[in-house]
């Protein structure tokens, strides 16, 4: 409070002209455009920073003069900064084991992926092989690959090769029969499914949770395996620019892990967790909270109602346009979600509801309107719960209204529109394209939209969601037909999705968000304006700075 009031002080006395000096900041920034995110004074030519939060804001000129000896100035050399750009929906845990692992995520096709496969089983010790990233809607074939086509380069070793989105799987034949699931499937498991070839027989790719079919495949992780894959997965976050994650789907016992390496100053940025609701427990106080230094917070709990739209796991209310035999899958069943969403309710966590399908989301507003029902307006107003659906891709029009009205947030990410505009005319037919990645309509009916990447599905890089969010293009600058133009978002609604929405979204919006006193000083600077330049060129801007409690975490050299 007293540093609150300080810095509200010190403001008064220099926009008054008072010649008593302050304490002098500890960081000066100046020499480009600064955005602040706010809709009255929406730049300014230079902020000043002091014990880790904004201390004012205001003319270069007379910023410069509050400045001491030890106070470090920063030029942005005509670049431009913002408030620090927060990753609204993304798996911090994936985006390091991608940088670590077997890499698919530049495979342009099958021939390369059995290619590069190839190269990774020649030289891996033996055991299992895994990879990630891979991801066909571009590639030449058309089609998912088969078991058959990475046969011939594994041999008799198992191999398991996760998809992009993480809601699907190729196994080759070694993995199949060491699971025991490579004969004709008896059943599909609940929430999954086998894909299965002309004679019936497993083509090696696994949906949803069908995927666990293989996990005793899976070898657990070293704990020296899992403090890397997050400590440089936050390194490459930061180093996009980047200053705070919401982090998806994180299990229960990494918790304490990300909080020690947060503290051991090992993660450089902001961690809102939402934990995978299965291991929740009782949310005890030991989970969820705030840990120590502030960097971490764990408020959130995620759970599945459907798959992903690329591999025909997202649930429609009716059958897919170009697969008419299924609706997709449904991951969770409405008794015992219902029991667990009035617990959280009643604790006061967030839940986070994955859903893709028009279906999908359908139920999931539905079971969230049961669960708010049973509280009085003036209840739900001093709980103010700010549950969320992630995703929220193919919407009926007459859910749309139905988010501001229920309070709940969709959380989406700007590039899923781009990756998924080679294939999701196929799956949904011209007609559900309506309401698909339907930013403008849901915006224009009162809501918020956190904006995320969900790395590392996508890349995870700030650029490409900001441009997909203002140009509704692929990164070519091309857009098929029917893909609705008119749900792209202005620039200044860009900028606070990923911004100031996602600070309401993670209930920090009086700490973050913005660019203004006493709020903490979180910056991302990029060497041009994302707000003027021509949409083209906001792909070829380079990340200069990242800044998170005025602790310089990035820094381009120069």
């Amino acid at each position: 409070m007293r540093a609150a009031i300080a810095v509200g002080g010190l403001l008064s006395l220099i926009l008054a002209g008072c010649q008593k000096p302050g304490p002098a900041p500890d960081l000066l920034i100046s020499g480009g455009a600064i955005y602040t995110g706010l809709d009255a004074s929406p730049t300014v030519e230079a902020v000043s920073v002091k014990d880790g939060h904004i201390l004012a804001t205001g003319l270069a000129k007379d910023l410069a003069k509050t400045a001491g000896p030890a106070t470090k100035k920063i030029d942005l050399r005509g670049g431009a900064l913002y408030p620090g750009f927060t990753d609204a929906h993304a798996h911090l845990y994936g985006i390091g084991e991608r940088e670590v692992t077997l890499n698919l995520d530049k495979v342009a096709s099958i021939a390369e992926l059995v290619k590069e496969v190839g190269v990774a089983a020649a030289k891996a010790p033996p055991g299992p092989l895994h990879g990630r990233g891979w991801i066909e809607t571009h590639w030449p074939e058309a089609r998912f690959p088969t078991r058959q086509d990475i046969d011939a380069v594994t041999g008799d070793r198992p191999v398991v090769l996760v998809r992009a989105d993480g809601h699907a799987l190729l196994a080759n034949t070694a993995a199949l029969k060491a699971a025991g699931v490579d004969g004709k499937p008896k059943q599909q498991p609940d929430g999954g499914r086998i894909e299965v070839d002309k004679a019936g027989l497993p083509t090696g790719m696994l949906i949803d949770n069908a995927m666990g079919l293989l996990s005793a495949l899976t070898a657990k992780p070293s704990e020296a395996y899992r403090d890397q894959a997050y400590e440089v997965g936050a390194r490459h976050e930061v180093e996009l620019g980047w200053t705070g994650v919401h982090n998806m789907s994180v299990p229960g016992a990494d918790v304490a892990r990300i909080n020690a390496l947060s503290k051991a100053g090992k993660l450089p940025l902001r961690v809102y967790n939402a934990v995978e609701a299965s291991d929740a427990g009782d949310f005890s106080p030991e989970m969820f909270g705030h840990a120590s230094g502030g960097l971490v917070t764990t408020r959130a709990i995620k759970l599945y109602m459907d798959g992903a739209l690329g591999s025909r796991g997202a649930l429609l209310e009716t059958p897919y346009s170009d697969r008419p035999e299924i609706t997709g899958l449904m991951r969770s069943h409405e008794a015992p979600t219902l029991d667990l969403l009035k617990r959280a309710y009643d604790a006061g966590i967030q839940v986070s509801i994955h859903a893709i399908g028009d279906k999908g989301n359908q139920l999931a507003l539905d079971w969230m309107q049961k669960t708010f029902e049973g509280a009085t307006p003036t209840e739900r107003a001093r709980r103010d719960p700010r549950w969320r659906i992630e995703h929220a891709q193919v919407l009926r029009p007459e859910d749309i209204p139905r988010f501001k009205q229920l309070g709940v947030i969709p959380s989406m990410q700007p590039s899923h529109a781009i990756g998924d505009l080679y294939f999701a005319p196929a799956r949904l037919g011209p007609q559900r394209l309506a309401g698909a990645y339907a930013w403008r309509s849901l915006i224009d009916a009162g809501s918020i939209i956190p904006g995320g990447s969900d790395a590392p599905v996508e890349k995870g890089d700030p650029r490409i969601e900001f441009y997909a969010a203002v140009a509704r293009k692929d990164l070519e600058g091309k857009s098929g037909p029917d893909w609705h133009p008119e749900q792209k978002v202005t620039r200044a609604e860009a900028l606070k999705m990923f911004t100031a929405w996602p600070a309401y979204a993670s209930f920090r919006e009086t700490e973050l968000g913005t660019i203004e006193p006493g709020k903490l000083a979180d910056f991302t600077g990029f060497s041009a304006d994302l707000m003027t330049l021509p949409e083209a060129e906001i792909l070829k801007v380079e990340p200069i700075l990242t800044i998170i409690g005025g602790v310089v975490a990035f820094a381009r050299p120069g």
